[in-house]
């Protein structure tokens, strides 16, 4: 199995401390802070070993503290109600004696229903657009944005149009992008979408800065995740390929709102999002 994604499953593999409490180790991928996605995937991943025979499929959640990745992080999760159909957790991520983040998941037992969905936007396929590798060297990139994107990570992602995404300009703050697992997983729909939570904290808040033609990092700009949500609707594996059409409807009062929609490679509405997130100019004196 591709090693950066062998670490991913160990990630999400949390230690058992006790009866509704759980320890996670992080991971240093670049950002100056735990990257949420890893706080979200494992608290889900805590979530969920609470839970018999039902799946997520929704979360709410509040980034409360940056989260030092040099230290393990953990999880206690309250067992909130199990009626006879959902079953709600309520989870703390707990570092250094202090809440760093919280967490509601609402888990449902299988049961059949009226269906819609919104329609898949119509993008070129995966295959027909640049691998990391073909972009990585691209004159539009910072030096700072090179660092960022060229660590390894555990999937293969392909935007759709990525030199718009690099070239600085203000432009419609709409993004789609092409993402899988960089190798086959095990199979387990709790898995699946542990991992699809992790994931989805990517891409969201950089749609938020293209009306701006602010490059995503910045050192001009302090980012962080401030709330993410998140609907599960039907079953989902994250080797498969995946389009996250994303939007930004509003920035202010320096926070950027952002929804996502998933897409399977079928077309099938997997799952959505919605997070906003800090966006404040930095001053000089904010800087030192």
């Amino acid at each position: 199995m591709d090693a950066a994604l062998a670490d991913l499953l160990v990630l999400l593999n949390l230690e058992r401390l006790e009866v509704n409490m759980y320890r996670g180790t992080s991971r240093d991928i670049g950002n100056p802070q735990v990257f949420g996605g890893q706080v979200l995937g494992q608290a889900l991943m805590a979530a969920t070993s609470t839970v018999d025979d039902r799946i997520v499929h929704s979360l709410h959640a509040y980034f409360l503290r940056a989260g030092d990745f040099n230290l393990p992080i953990v999880y206690e999760v309250d067992r909130s109600r199990d009626g006879a159909s959902f079953s709600s957790r309520r989870v703390v991520a707990i570092q250094n004696g202090q809440q760093i983040f919280h967490m509601s998941a609402s888990f449902q037992a299988h049961e059949e229903g009226l269906e819609h969905q919104a329609a898949m936007p119509d993008v070129p396929p995966p295959e027909s657009l640049p691998k990391r590798a073909d972009w990585i060297n691209s004159p539009l990139l910072t030096e700072q944005q090179r660092r960022f994107f060229d660590r390894v990570r555990p999937f293969d992602i392909r935007p759709v149009d990525m030199e718009r995404l690099l070239n600085g300009e203000p432009k419609d703050p709409k993004l789609h992008v092409w993402f899988r697992a960089a190798d086959k997983l095990p199979d387990g729909e709790a898995l699946h979408r542990g991992i699809l939570a992790y994931v989805s904290d990517y891409y969201l808040l950089m749609t938020a800065t293209l009306p701006h033609g602010i490059p995503f990092p910045s050192k001009h700009i302090r980012f962080a995740s401030i709330d993410h949500a998140m609907w599960f609707h039907r079953p989902v594996r994250v080797d498969d390929w995946l389009l996250y059409s994303i939007d930004s409807p509003s920035s202010s009062g320096a926070r950027g709102l952002s929804r996502g929609s998933i897409f399977s490679r079928d077309g099938r509405l997997v799952a959505s999002t919605a997070q906003e997130g800090l966006m404040r100019v930095m001053t000089e004196r904010a800087e030192k």
